[in-house]
C-alpha cells in the first residue's frame, strides 16, 4: 500500500487537568479489604516497630480518583503523546528512539523477571545474573574490552562513573593531584565535560577545525603533565568520523593520559570498529538506545561502561562472576569506587538489550549499523536539495549515522527559526527533531539520526515534510513561525519563565506554592 509522503494530521487535545485537580475527597479506585485476624496477630504493629523519625505525621497526599477517571486521564495523556510506536521518531539526534520489538516486551513482563526483588538471594535468581554475565561478553566482543559494568543508569552517569574511574586509577598511582584536567571537544556530548567536571576535574575544550574534526594541533598544545584523560565522541555529533583518532589516543597516552570513547553514537559501529583497537582504555554504549531497549523519557536507562582489565579493579562492586558452575555477585573489590546506582542497574533494559542481540547475532549486528549509514545517507540527499538547508564542514564526505544540518539560509531568507520548523513538524505527525546542545557553533541547527529502524518510505514521508515546511516557509512564513497548530502541545510565549528557578513547578507541592498562592 502506498505511503502518502506528507500526512493529514490533527492530535486529540483534551486541555487534560492534573491528576490532583481530578482528585474528589473520599473517592476510591479499589478498597483493598482488610487482613485477615490471624494475618495481624502473625505481623503484629508493623508501623509500631519503625523509627519514629521515619514515621508519617499524616497519610500521604494521593488524588482521590476513581477507576474510570484514573483511566480515562491516562487514555487521554497518551492521545497527546507522539513516539516510536506510533510515528517515525526519526529526528532524536544523539537520543534516537529506535523501536522496541514487542516480544522484549514479552520477556520483561515474564513473572520471573518481572516480580524478581533486587534482594533475592543469587542462589535464586541464576537466569538473571546468567543474562547479566552473557551479555557482558557480547558488549566485550563488540567493542574489545575486557570488563562492564551496567550499574550506571544512564550515559551521562556512564560517563562520569569513568571519570570516578579514572580518578581511583590515577589516585592508586598518586598523580590524582597532578592529572586535574580532562580533554574533549566541542561536539562530543555536553556530558563529556559536564561529567568529569562534577567528577574534580578541568575541563579544556577543543573546537572544530574548517573541516569540522578537532583539532590535531590543538590536541598537542592541550596535553601536559596535568591532563588525566580525554572524553570524545567518534563520530562526533556531526555525524564526522574522525579519521585520526588513533593519533589522539597516542598524545594522550604519551603523556600519561587515559582515553575514555563515548559510544553514545556506536549506531554505525556495530561489528564494525571497536574501540579497544583504536588504542582507548574505556568506553561506554547508551543501552537503551543503540541496543533498542527504550530511552523512558530520560530513564529507566543502562549506560554500559566497559574498561581494559587493569582498570576493571576499579570498577563499581558488585560484579557478575561464572566459577564454572554458578554465577555469583563478587563484593571482595578493595579497590572499588563503590556503588554508583542501587543493586545491578536497570535490569528490563538489560534484558531487552540482551534479547535484541541474541535474535540478531553477530552478521544482523553488523547489518544494523550498515543500514544506519545507508540510511542516514540517503536522507541526507533528499534534505540537501530542500531550499534553505546548508550542511557545513567536510565538504565531500560522508557522514556516518547522523548529520547535524543547517537552517541559517532559510532564516536569513524567510526569519524561519530552526525553532519554528522543530514546532510545524509536529503539526504532520512526525515527533520533533533534535537542533543541537549549546552554544550552535552550527547556526540554526537540526540533528537527524535515522538509524536502521526505519523504512525508505519512513525517510521520504520525512523529508516530504521538511521540504514543505520550506515552502511555507518562503510562502507563508507566519504559518511556520506560529506553529504548531494541530498539536496538543502549543508555542512557548514566556520563555524567561524556563530560565527562572522560583517559577519552576517540578511536583505539585511546589505548584501549588509558586503559583496557587
Amino acid at each position: 500500500m502506498a505511503i502518502m509522503k506528507v500526512r493529514d494530521y490533527h492530535q486529540a487535545h483534551w486541555d487534560e487537568p492534573i491528576i490532583f485537580e481530578l482528585s474528589t475527597p473520599g473517592i476510591r479506585g479499589i478498597i483493598p479489604p482488610e487482613p485477615e485476624e490471624e494475618i495481624q496477630k502473625a505481623a503484629g504493629d508493623v508501623a509500631g516497630s519503625l523509627p519514629a523519625g521515619i514515621r508519617r505525621k499524616s497519610p500521604p497526599a494521593l488524588p482521590e480518583v476513581d477507576q474510570k477517571h484514573v483511566l480515562a486521564h491516562y487514555l487521554h495523556l497518551s492521545q497527546e503523546t507522539l513516539g516510536s510506536n506510533l510515528t517515525a521518531d526519526i529526528s532524536q539526534g544523539t537520543c534516537t528512539m529506535k523501536y522496541n520489538p514487542r516480544v522484549q516486551e514479552d520477556l520483561v513482563n515474564m513473572p520471573g523477571l518481572a516480580a524478581v526483588h533486587p534482594w533475592q538471594d543469587e542462589e535464586t535468581i541464576q537466569g538473571v545474573l546468567e543474562i547479566y554475565h552473557t551479555f557482558e561478553r557480547i558488549l566485550k566482543e563488540i567493542s574489545g574490552m575486557d570488563r562492564f559494568t551496567f550499574q550506571p543508569g544512564g550515559g551521562a552517569h556512564a560517563v562520569f562513573t569513568a571519570a570516578s574511574v579514572i580518578r581511583a586509577y590515577h589516585e592508586s598511582r598518586g598523580e590524582l593531584a597532578q592529572r586535574n584536567e580532562v580533554i574533549t571537544t566541542m561536539f562530543s556530548h555536553p556530558c563529556d565535560a559536564a561529567s568529569p567536571a562534577t567528577a574534580g576535574f578541568k575541563i579544556i575544550t577543543l573546537m572544530p577545525d574548517e573541516n569540522g574534526y578537532p583539532d590535531l594541533n590543538a590536541l598537542k598544545a592541550a596535553v601536559s603533565r596535568h591532563t588525566a584523560a580525554i572524553f570524545i565522541t567518534n563520530p562526533e555529533d556531526t555525524g564526522i568520523y574522525n579519521p585520526l583518532i588513533d593519533q589522539f589516543v597516542k598524545i594522550v597516552h604519551d603523556v600519561g593520559g587515559l582515553c575514555f570513547y563515548d559510544q553514545a553514537n556506536a549506531n554505525p559501529l556495530l561489528g564494525i570498529a571497536r574501540a579497544r583497537d583504536a588504542g582507548f582504555d574505556l568506553c561506554h554504549f547508551n543501552v537503551h538506545k543503540t541496543f533498542s531497549a527504550p530511552h523512558g523519557c530520560s530513564g529507566p536507562a543502562t549506560g554500559a561502561l566497559g574498561m581494559r582489565q587493569d582498570l576493571a579493579k576499579f570498577m563499581p562492586w558488585p560484579v557478575v562472576e561464572f566459577d564454572g558452575k554458578k554465577y555469583y555477585l563478587d563484593y571482595d573489590r578493595p579497590d572499588s569506587i563503590g556503588k554508583v546506582k542501587g543493586f545491578l542497574g536497570t535490569l528490563p533494559v538489560v534484558l531487552r538489550a540482551y534479547a535484541w542481540c541474541v535474535m540478531l547475532g553477530p552478521d544482523g549486528l553488523r547489518e544494523t549499523a550498515e543500514i544506519s549509514v545507508i540510511n542516514n545517507n540517503y536522507l541526507q540527499k533528499k534534505i540537501e536539495q530542500i531550499p534553505g538547508m546548508v550542511i557545513r564542514y567536510a565538504k565531500g564526505h560522508r557522514r556516518l549515522e547522523q548529520v547535524r544540518y543547517s537552517w541559517e539560509k532559510l532564516t536569513n531568507d524567510t526569519g524561519v527559526t530552526t525553532d519554528d520548523v522543530l514546532r510545524r513538524v509536529g503539526d504532520f505527525g512526525l515527533q520533533h527533531y533534535w537542533s543541537s546542545h549549546h552554544p550552535w557553533i552550527v547556526p540554526e541547527p537540526m540533528t537527524l539520526e535515522p538509524c536502521e529502524t526505519f523504512s525508505k518510505e519512513d525517510l521520504d514521508e520525512y523529508a516530504a515534510v521538511l521540504a514543505k515546511i520550506s515552502a511555507e516557509a518562503y510562502e507563508t512564513p507566519d504559518v511556520v513561525k506560529n506553529a504548531p497548530h494541530k498539536c496538543a502541545a502549543h508555542k512557548r510565549t514566556n520563555e524567561a519563565v524556563l530560565d527562572d528557578p522560583e517559577k519552576w513547578a517540578t511536583t505539585w507541592r511546589a505548584y501549588k506554592r509558586k503559583w496557587r498562592k
